[in-house]
């Protein structure tokens, strides 16, 4: 081809030049022959680009999609166990809570159950005591009936004994 070129003769005042038609395309042919396959197979890749960056742009927007959808997923998924672990740590925290009021008020009643029963039993022994004590009065009293009765009976009956004495002797 260059050698086309260099020896086509000049067109006067414009620098084009006239070449032989169908010298141009006897070289095009041959050039077309001499082509590797590789290079025609670059060919049809440009040709389909195209076509294979529409697919590529596709496959991309779909991996795309996919992946946002994972991560939407992933992301509702630990929004899920951090909400559900929330509500867990509230739960277990309001229980403790009732579990100590419910102790503090058992520990109340106990205590004031403790208190009423100090009372009753206070009061029951006080009431026995002044049972007790009239017994006692009664008691002693009962002692110094008998003793008084049993001193005078002695005392008759020394009486009685001196007497009978004091009789045998007379």
């Amino acid at each position: 081809m260059e050698t086309l070129v260099e020896t086509s003769k000049a067109v006067p005042v414009s620098g084009n030049i006239l070449i032989d038609r169908k010298k141009v395309m006897e070289l095009v042919d041959q050039l077309r022959l001499t082509i590797p396959e590789e290079v025609r197979a670059a060919e049809d890749v440009l040709s389909q680009k195209d076509q294979i960056l529409n697919i590529a742009q596709n496959d991309a927007r779909r991996t795309k999609s996919t992946a946002e959808d994972e991560l939407r997923d992933r992301l509702k998924t630990s929004e899920i166990v951090t909400l559900a672990e929330s509500k867990a740590a509230e739960t277990v925290r309001e229980a403790e809570e009732r579990i100590t009021r419910m102790l503090q008020q058992s520990e109340a009643e106990a205590q004031s159950r403790r208190t009423e029963a100090d009372a009753y039993a206070l009061r029951s022994l006080r009431s026995m005591e002044a049972e007790l004590d009239k017994l006692v009065g009664s008691v002693r009293k009962g002692i110094q009936v008998l003793a008084i009765e049993a001193s005078t009976n002695l005392n008759l009956r020394r009486y009685e004994e001196e007497s009978e004495q004091a009789g045998i002797l007379r």
